[in-house]
């Protein structure tokens, strides 16, 4: 039962934004890049300012792919351009609005760590178990070329640094805990009888 209402939610949110852009130009819903790809594993190129102008379509691009994402996996918040293909640094998220990261850095991260099941649109089948740091700073660039600070905490904080390492070709498969720290999405929230 939880299966068929989870799949009528993801129809109806995809129908929902799908009437939203009536008269707009097509969705541009990119391929994710999967696990094994050798582009994941390439450290992105800093934007330049010149290049502000051509953002706009990739912005749309990270936009569209996410929210098809997530429309059939019911999950996904953010996305950093190299997923799909872009090889520079910025990273898109969308929770409550749209916010998007230029040539991010982190720093100011805790020493306290916290102990995360990370899920990945690279391999969304797969959970892996990381260490991420509790609270941390993002200095970025907005579409603006404004510099701007957000402190992170908890789940926000393990979400950006997760797309602040696609960056720099990092997955968290390489950041398993250890062995034991590999599970797949639907026999990990399985319940035992």
């Amino acid at each position: 039962m939880r299966t068929a209402i989870k799949s009528f939610e993801k129809c109806f949110l995809l129908r929902r934004y799908l009437s939203s852009r009536k008269g707009k130009q097509k969705l541009a819903i990119r391929k994710i890049f999967q696990l094994g790809n050798p582009k994941l594993y390439e450290i992105s190129e800093p934007i330049e300012k010149s290049e502000v102008p051509e953002l706009e379509n990739v912005i749309q691009d990270l936009h569209d792919t996410l929210v098809d994402f997530r429309a059939k996996y019911g999950a996904g918040r953010a996305i950093a351009s190299p997923q799909i293909g872009i090889m520079k640094r910025m990273i898109y998220m969308y929770i409550d609005k749209p916010t998007v990261f230029i040539n991010p850095s982190l720093h100011h991260k805790s020493s306290e760590m916290i102990e995360v099941w990370d899920d990945c649109m690279c391999f969304p089948d797969l959970l892996v178990k990381v260490k991420r740091h509790k609270t941390c700073t993002i200095s970025y660039l907005d579409r603006d070329w404004n510099r701007l600070e957000m402190k992170l905490n908890g789940d926000l904080s393990e979400l950006l640094q997760h797309e602040y390492d696609h960056l720099d070709g990092i997955l968290a498969v390489s950041k398993a805990i250890d062995g034991r720290s590999f599970a797949l999405r639907d026999q990990k929230f399985r319940s035992v009888a």
